[in-house]
């Protein structure tokens, strides 16, 4: 649904699966934006974040947090202090165009 949306907003939009095909993807190419679910197979998106930090401080300013599952009080802890944008599932169309949007013109301050 994401990719579907953000294209026909006219972004391109990569996809991966899990947070060590993200690390592959992040390696090869630069994104203005990473849509991140916390609950990710092989590597947490908290996981995929603090890679991210250390090894790309940049990326790791431009992540919008995401998941479907309940939020116990250490994972919205971890988001409240990564200071990074969190759009809860289900969303709507229109929620996700505007949480990128709007952290796309962060980036532009």
């Amino acid at each position: 649904m994401c990719q579907r949306v953000l294209t026909r907003e006219g972004f391109e939009v990569d996809i991966a699966l899990n947070g060590t095909l993200a690390q592959d993807l992040i390696e090869k190419k630069p994104y203005h934006i990473c849509l991140i679910d916390i609950r990710t197979p092989k590597m947490s998106g908290s996981e995929l974040y603090q890679w991210l930090k250390g090894k790309y401080p940049q990326v790791a300013n431009r992540v919008v947090f995401t998941t479907g599952s309940a939020i116990d009080e250490k994972t919205m802890a971890f988001v409240e202090q990564s200071g990074r944008p969190f759009l809860p599932k289900p969303f709507t169309p229109n929620e996700l165009v505007t949480i990128v949007n709007e952290s796309l013109k962060q980036l532009e301050r």
